[in-house]
């Protein structure tokens, strides 16, 4: 990009290299890279503006021609140079890296992703705060090399163990609750339990009441109240865990709302009350967030009791106090935007300097599930259908079915934008074939010619010979893939990952039947054929890891 920037900054004065490499975008329908004029802001008309420079452009060893297209400058690089160029890159990074930057270079930062509640089955709704989390915990520690530069990226999964439908929950179980049906299955049975009772509270308002005292008796220490949520919660936590498993998501601590200290969050009331911050209406504390258009958030309940926000706080100064992080990220969904606006603003008006490292990565809900009214969709259900398809070539086929499965659930997840709201659906292989044929067939392309091997590096390859616009279109494509990992870093967001992912596997189908490795005469040919080949091999492989998928390199 540099080499066309310079060519559009030399015609354009006074632009500088630097502004005219900010607007070049690669191109679409055939060109290799695309200028929008109206990036720049220049004064006069844009046919005049790309007459100077088409008339000032000479082809050189870089760019290859220019061309005008009302509103548009494009611009194609010679192939031999892109062959060249791009192969060598990729050829001398792959082991480093290739795509990876230093934007974590030092720092250390914390994911809470996931979040739960104790005593549920993993839904739909906690999966894709899980593949999103999973996503920029795997980005941060792979891509910007967090173990080469000394980096820290920790990841939790901070349960709502503590929360008041808990003591729905409680309630519950003593009009339908059984130990051995407790036993026997942990989490479907205080699902069935919270179904229930929460029919029964529609009805019944004191249900509610209930279940708010039996809230306040476990904060309050009762021993009784605290003895079913211990066991069930021991029980969640190794559930989820076998879950989280199955994904490739792992964590290096398991907290929860329980774990925040009582005199932590009790200190930090008082602090807002000393601070002014806090004003009383009907025995509820709130702080008046108004001037800054976040309303009045509620710090303590009526009857006493924490909530979210207390609980929220005190996490986050006792992580701080613990990790002294450079970077918090929540991974919560858009529902919960205004909490996290208000809950970052506390802290920020507590006077903690490090409020403006807490960020929040949202994404959009699920639409259309309901655990009261039993309509959600379960994990085990979605992998239980998408790993249908059987594999004979394999040694363990059915664990293979389950890998692909597992792949198809995360796929269709990360292939939506994040901010998108989704509905629960089932798996499509149509849109996970293309990625896992794709690595498997570049896989099999060293063991069909083992006569090319080892294959010298591409500096010692005549690239010259590599003149098939197939080829092309793949080696283009993986040139482009440092910018498509920054871009998707910078927003958190995997879709542009994936959407890559379809484009390189869909660019190597094309070539498959006509960039010809196996029954190629010319060996020299053979070989350099074969080269962006395995280039394409290691960034696939490299771009499915990074989207916590294992490659297949047989099926």
């Amino acid at each position: 990009m540099a080499a066309i920037a310079e060519t559009v900054a030399d015609a354009l004065e006074p632009l500088t290299i630097v502004q005219v490499y900010e607007g070049v975008d690669y191109g679409k329908k055939g060109e290799d890279f695309t200028v929008a004029f109206s990036r720049f802001r220049l004064p006069g008309k844009v046919d005049d503006l790309a007459k100077k420079i088409i008339e000032k452009f000479q082809a050189d060893d870089w760019v290859e021609s220019v061309t005008h297209d009302r509103a548009f400058l494009h611009l194609k690089c010679r192939t031999a140079t892109l062959n060249r160029l791009i192969l060598h890159e990729i050829h001398a990074l792959t082991y480093p890296g290739y795509g990876a930057n230093s934007i974590c270079e030092g720092k250390r930062v914390v994911i809470e992703y996931s979040s739960p509640n104790i005593a549920k089955s993993f839904h739909v709704g906690h999966l894709r705060s899980t593949i999103v989390g999973a996503w920029d915990v795997h980005s941060l520690n792979w891509l910007t090399g967090a173990r080469r530069f000394g980096s820290s990226v920790r990841w939790d999964v901070s349960s709502t163990d503590i929360a008041a439908q808990f003591g729905l929950i409680a309630v519950g179980f003593e009009k339908y609750g059984s130990q051995e049906a407790l036993e026997q299955n942990t989490i479907q049975h205080p699902l069935e339990i919270y179904v229930k009772v929460n029919a029964d509270a529609e009805k019944d308002p004191t249900v509610r009441e209930q279940a708010a005292a039996w809230f306040k008796r476990m904060e309050d220490g009762d021993e009784e109240a605290l003895r079913n949520w211990r066991v069930w919660r021991e029980l969640s936590i190794k559930t989820y865990a076998e879950g989280y498993a199955r994904l490739n998501a792992h964590f290096d601590e398991y907290t929860g709302e329980s774990m925040v200290g009582p005199q932590t969050m009790e200190a930090a009331v008082n602090k807002l009350q000393e601070m002014g911050l806090i004003e009383e209406d009907n025995g509820a504390l709130r702080v008046n967030l108004e001037k800054y258009e976040l309303g009045k958030a509620v710090i303590r309940k009526r009857d006493g009791t924490s909530i979210y926000l207390t609980r929220d706080v005190g996490a986050a100064i006792e992580r701080y106090d613990k990790y002294k992080f450079n970077k918090m990220m929540y991974v919560v969904s858009t529902q919960q935007d205004l909490h996290l606006q208000q809950f970052f603003k506390v802290l920020s008006l507590m006077g903690y300097d490090w409020a403006d490292r807490l960020e929040h990565v949202n994404y959009g809900l699920v639409l259309g599930m309901s655990t009261r009214r039993s309509t959600v969709v379960f994990l085990d259900d979605i992998i239980r259908d998408a790993a249908t398809e059987k594999y004979k070539a394999v040694e363990d086929p059915e664990k293979v079915a389950l890998e692909i499965g597992i792949t198809g659930v995360k796929i269709q997840d990360m292939a939506a934008k994040r901010c998108v709201p989704t509905f629960p659906h089932f798996c499509s292989h149509v849109l996970t074939r293309r990625y896992r044929y794709a690595h498997v067939r570049l896989s099999s392309i060293e063991r069909k010619n083992p006569e090319l091997l080892p294959l010298p590096a591409p500096s010692q390859l005549n690239l010259d010979t590599l003149v098939e616009p197939q080829a092309r279109e793949i080696v283009l494509l993986l040139g482009s893939y440092p910018d498509v990992v920054k871009t998707a870093l910078k927003n958190h967001e995997p879709s542009g990952i994936v959407t890559f992912a379809f484009r390189l596997s869909h660019a190597i189908s094309s070539a498959w039947e006509t960039v010809i490795v196996k029954g190629e005469q010319d060996k020299e040919k053979a070989k350099a054929r074969m080269a962006p080949y395995l280039a394409a091999r290691d960034v696939l492989g490299a771009v499915l890891r990074l989207l916590n998928i294992k490659p297949l390199d047989r099926m």
